[in-house]
Order: C-alpha cells, then structure tokens, then sequence
C-alpha cells in the first residue's frame, strides 16, 4: 500500500517555501504524486520507510518535520466518517491534523481553543495518528491550532477536510484501493 507523507509548516507565509510539485518530479524513483501546496505528497512505491525518509530528507532545501501514515490507515477514515453527514457552516473548516506518532490525549474531548468566549478551533475526536476537529477563519486560528501539539505531546500537522478526502480519491485508484479491488 502507498504512503502518505505530510511536511509540517512549509510554504506557510513566505517560510520554508519550495515547490512541492518539482521535489515529487525529483522523487520518481519512489513514483511520488504531489496534492497541493503544503507539502502533501502520495508515495506509490515507497519501499522501505526509513529509505524513503533518507531521500525526501536529502531533496528538501530545509529542516522539515515529515509525518507519513499507511494509505490503509487513511481509507479507514472515510468509512468511519468523522463528521457525519452533516453540512458545516460556511465560516466552519473541517480539519484532520496528523500526529507525527500516536500520542495520547490529555483532557477529555471535544476541546476548544480558546477556552472561554467563542471557539475559534474545536477538536471532537482522535483516533490513533489523526485528531479530527473544526476551525473557524480567523488571523487567531492557526495559534490555537498549534495547540494539538500540547494536547496531545507530540508534532502535528493539519489540513483541511477536503485535502483528505483528494488523496483518498487518488489512494482508491492504486492496486489495492477499493475502487480498484474485485473482493
């Protein structure tokens, strides 16, 4: 199964920028397909974790934290549907943040960030590597998504709902993906 590989804080306001679409190019080898700006790649044919992580590692034009996670693991998300069927708000984001290793939660869930007065980040669930919550836009929210990381002791990464369900879309059509099975 592939791999997917989540970079933390890059191309984020002129910080850490690059080009995520020539480092996948670059990554052939590997047959590494790039979704977004963030640093959000699918690895096909990743081989061995720790010689892929070498090689991304040696591409990059900076220090960057990597998270990666089984595509298996992110197709269970879309069975277990974290958000219901429900429409969110327009004003509402739907976010996954991937946890560099599964780290325990430390208060009972859901959490809102800030605490009192209206919430601008809400987390309603984890399970195993991902946190599931909910963000309003605001010039305040990505602080308080920097929170993950406290509440659950270790780096996080987050994207948006629908960046999720892209690279689910593109896990389906590898061998082994559901729309590709006959099982």
């Amino acid at each position: 199964m592939a791999l997917v590989v989540f970079l933390r804080g890059v191309n984020v306001g002129g910080y850490r920028t690059f080009r995520p679409s020539i480092l996948a190019q670059e990554l052939s080898d590997y047959d590494v397909r790039n979704v977004g700006a963030a640093g959000t790649f699918v690895v096909r044919k990743p081989g061995s974790r720790a010689k892929f992580r070498a090689a991304l590692l040696r591409k990059l034009p900076f220090d960057a934290e990597i998270v990666l996670c089984d595509g298996r693991d992110l197709m269970r998300l879309e069975i277990e549907n974290p958000f219901g069927t429900q429409p969110s708000p327009p004003d509402v984001v739907r976010f996954v943040s991937i946890l560099s290793k599964a780290g325990g939660v430390r208060a009972s869930l859901p959490v809102t960030f800030p605490s009192d007065g209206e919430w601008l980040v809400r987390v309603i669930a984890s399970q195993g590597q991902f946190v599931f919550g909910m963000y309003r836009r605001h010039m305040k929210t990505i602080g308080y998504l920097g929170q993950i990381d406290k509440l659950y002791g270790v780096p996080a990464t987050t994207r948006n709902w629908n960046t999720i369900i892209t690279l689910l879309r593109i896990l389906k059509t590898l061998p082994g993906g559901r729309a590709n099975s006959t099982g």
